[in-house]
Parts: C-alpha cells; structure tokens; sequence
C-alpha cells in the first residue's frame, strides 16, 4: 500500500470525519489561526493519539516552555511524561555551547543552526509524528521569503524521507495570507474564533487544503472543553438516507386529531407559530406526551425557559411529562443560546436520533434557536439541512415560533413556513368583551386536514378544541367579526 494512502487518526473527535477517516501519512499539514484558537490544544491531540497507537511522537515547541506546556496538558488531564518535547531554550543553549553567537545576533547563522539541531533530534528520536510550534519563529529568523520557503521545503523533503507526518503550527503574526508555507503542505487546517455581540467566542475549523484526498468543505463549529477540541461536521442531509414507513402520530386529543387530519406523520416538519402564551408549547407537549408514552423516544429542546417551567405548565394542564422523563423517554434539555453553537445543535440532535433512537424531535422555540446563529442570513441554511436529514430519518420534528404581538398584525423574526410541511397558527382574538384563543391548521402536505378556526381553550382539565367558529369573521386577524347565531359553530357566552 502506498504510505500516503494510509490514514493516521487526528484525536480530535469530528475531525476524522470531515477529512476523509484521517490525515494521509508522511505528508506536512498546516494548522493556522489567531492565538488562541486550540492550535496547540489540537497539536497535543495528534500526539497523544499517535502514543495511543504506539508510534513515538516529538513535540518541537519553540514559542512556549514545557511548562506551558504540561499546564495546558493538565487543564485537559493529561499526562505529558511519555512525550518527548524538545523546547527553543534547550536548542538555544546548544547552539550557545558551540560559539559565541546567540540566537537572534546572525539570522543567517541562527536559522542553519537551528534547523540543523532540529533535524539532529528528530533523527535520533525517530518519530511517526512531529508537531512544530510554532513557524514564527523560523519566519522571523529567515528574513525574506525566499529564505523562508526554502527552508520550509527542506524540512518537509527530510521529514518525508525519514517518514514522519508533521504539523506546522502558524499563528498568523505575518502580515497577509502565507502563500509560501500553503503552496508547500500536503494539507492546511484553519481555525476561526469569532467575537459575537453577546456570549461566547463562536469557534469554526475549516479544511482549505488536503491533496488527492475528498474533504468536507466549509465551515466546521467546534469548542473546547475539558479533554480538547472536538469538532462539529457540517451536516449534509444528502449524505444520510433511511427507509421508513409513512405513518402517523396522534396527540392524544381526540378533537385536535380530527382537525389535524388524524394526527401528524413521521418524517414531516410541523411549525407551531402563535404570540407568547397562545399554547404552542403545550400542544407541542401534548405530542411529546402522546409519543412517549407509546414508548418512543423523544428530545424536546428548550431555549426559552427552564425545564422545571415547562413540566409544571405542562402538569397544570394534565400533561404528566415527569413520570416520562424519569422511565428516559423523554429527555429536555435546557438549551443556552449565548453558548452552544448550530453545528453543535446539529450534532446532539443526529446523536440521539442515530444512537438513541428518537422518533420525535421538539424545538422550543425558534426564536432562541436564531440566537444561536453567528449571522442570521444562515439560518435557513442550517434549518434546511437539519430538517431534510431529520425528514429522511423518518423523525417528527415540532418546531415552535413565536411571533411579535399579541393581538391583530403579528410578525415574526423570521419565515420558515416553507420549509414546514404543516403550519399550525394560534391566535389570541377578541368576542364581546372576552379574550379568547383560536387554532387553525394552514397547511399540511403529508394529508388532508381541516380547513377550519376552532376555539382553543387551556384549563386545569386540560386541553379543549372546540367546534367550528363559525359565527365569527376575521378571528385570524385577532379582532374577528360576529356574524350573528343560526349559522352553527361556537357562539359567544
């Protein structure tokens, strides 16, 4: 087998995915990015991956101290012992003992002795891996990039000979993009921490460069946590296909069912959109109750409030989620916009419904679903994706929206009723004096439903959808029309 064609695991959980089941062996790769981003994070999860598989590793560090380090190792649990680190004030003193020179006093003679005692150590620690921290410095000692690029390429002729995958790490100091170093490695990784206006940095890898090897491109969310970096593949919908029988749910409402049509159906997406207390989550829980109780999994997503909210409101209502969520049915989880990024969202909903087995999925709502994006422009990218892959797995996914206002014209803060497959409306309207609630279904493509306004009513009994209003003109628009009795239909108290 060819040895470029062999794959050498990242350690970086994700990253294996996105560049194809590894990074090809005896070849040089580029990891750049700001200070800051997990460059060296990264660099210390190839290593400690290739100690793993028994391959000797050398980390070459020449912009921070062991020290360094061994504390960034120990904030993640890990032991550095077995590494060999080789660090700038051990080469410095060895150039030091062979004249008068220092390091930075002839840049010429500096670099030719560094490179050198470099090439010394790794031939005598034969490694499989090598991670070079970081190029700055050997930018800055070659002074032109003439001298720079050729010293790049030696290094990357010699490690190749004595078969050794290599990352080069680059802070970015040089002004303007390094085409010299680009144009010389097999591979290049990019790391991205953006600033948001509120939270946390948003954080995003992308492979700009892997020779005679497909790679996922685009942008790749990740985050740091204890134990490293792990990385979020973007979700290509077209990517996971599974048959499934077209089947539908019921809610467990036996007037909400008739006016659904019988119910919702797997591999749809249904929008729930109302003003704030319209009881879109309570329908969305009436559904997550139903299901779970016939013994599907389900995940309900919460943005907006706290779990303990959302099951005393529910309770209130006669909806019993606790004893669900005890038996593992159901799982809520409470969501926090300002931290977790969309392709982390993406990655814990394809967790659940690839290794759990959720049929059901609830986003509540996505108001605090578009706080998460980095710019709102993508989120119908995002959504997209999710839904189609959620759609080919045969999951039911409940999407709720809340719109600004709370009687007559409404807006909401985006339109995705497009890529729903049914929509839902509640509405708040005004009869003689009385505020009241009113549910229609707009539309719905999986199946015939009924095209009526019917009166909505939460009580501590429970959910009531009551019979047609048909004595009212206009309920839509929150400040209906009485039409006067004998045309049937619910008549004002």
């Amino acid at each position: 087998m060819n040895p470029i064609t062999q794959k050498c695991a990242s350690g970086v959980p994700g990253l294996d995915d996105i560049v194809g089941g590894g990074l090809p062996r005896n070849c040089l790769y580029l990891v750049e990015g700001n200070p800051g981003v997990g460059k060296t994070t990264l660099a210390m999860q190839f290593l400690l991956e290739g100690k793993r598989a028994g391959e000797r590793c050398l980390y070459v560090t020449l912009s921070e101290t062991r020290q360094e380090l061994e504390a960034v190792a120990q904030s993640h649990g890990w032991d550095l012992g077995n590494l060999s680190i080789i660090e700038l004030s051990a080469i410095e003193r060895a150039i030091g003992s062979k004249g008068p020179t220092t390091l930075f006093q002839s840049a010429e003679v500096e670099l030719t002795q560094l490179m050198k005692m470099l090439m010394d150590a790794i031939q005598r620690e034969k490694p499989a891996r090598v991670v070079l921290d970081s190029l700055s410095e050997m930018r800055m000692l070659s002074q032109s990039p003439l001298r720079y690029r050729r010293e790049v390429l030696r290094l990357k002729q010699q490690l190749a000979e004595l078969g050794c995958t290599v990352l080069l790490v680059d802070d970015r100091t040089s002004e303007g993009s390094d085409i010299q170093v680009h144009s010389i490695v097999h591979g290049a990784l990019a790391l991205n921490a953006a600033p948001l206006k509120y939270g946390v940095f948003r954080r995003s890898l992308s492979v700009t460069k892997i020779r005679g090897v497909p790679f996922r491109e685009g942008t790749h969310d990740y985050i740091i946590e204890k134990g490293g970096l792990r990385v979020f593949p973007r979700l290509v919908a077209a990517e996971h296909h599974t048959p499934f029988r077209k089947a539908a749910a019921l809610s467990g409402n036996a007037q909400l069912d008739v006016l659904l049509g019988q119910g919702l159906h797997y591999g749809t997406s249904n929008l729930v959109i109302g003003p704030a207390g319209s009881g879109k989550s309570t329908l969305a829980a009436m559904y997550a109750h139903a299901a779970a109780s016939r013994g599907e999994r389900v995940n309900y997503y919460v943005f907006d409030e706290t779990t303990a909210t959302l099951r005393q409101r529910a309770e209130d209502m006669g909806i019993g989620l606790t004893p669900l969520m005890q038996k593992g049915l159901l799982k809520v989880e409470q969501m926090d916009p300002a931290k977790i990024s969309p392709g982390e969202l993406a990655a814990g909903i394809r967790d659940a419904v690839e290794r759990d087995d959720v049929k059901i999925i609830v986003l509540d709502s996505l108001n605090g679903y578009v706080t998460a994006m980095p710019h709102e422009e993508f989120l119908h990218l995002h959504l997209h994706e999710l839904l189609t892959y959620l759609n080919q797995q045969g999951v039911m996914t409940i999407m709720i929206l809340a719109q600004h206002g709370l009687v007559g014209p409404m807006g909401a803060p985006i339109d995705v009723s497009y890529l729903a497959d049914s929509v839902i409306i509640t509405r708040y309207f005004e009869a003689l004096g009385n505020i009241r609630k009113a549910i229609s279904i707009i539309k719905k493509r999986s199946g015939p439903h009924e095209g009526t306004v019917r009166e909505l009513t939460l009580a501590a009994g429970g959910v009531v959808v009551g019979p047609p209003l048909a004595d009212f003109q206009g309920v839509l628009t929150g400040v209906p029309s009485y039409l006067g009795g004998g045309r049937g239909g619910s008549r004002p108290s």
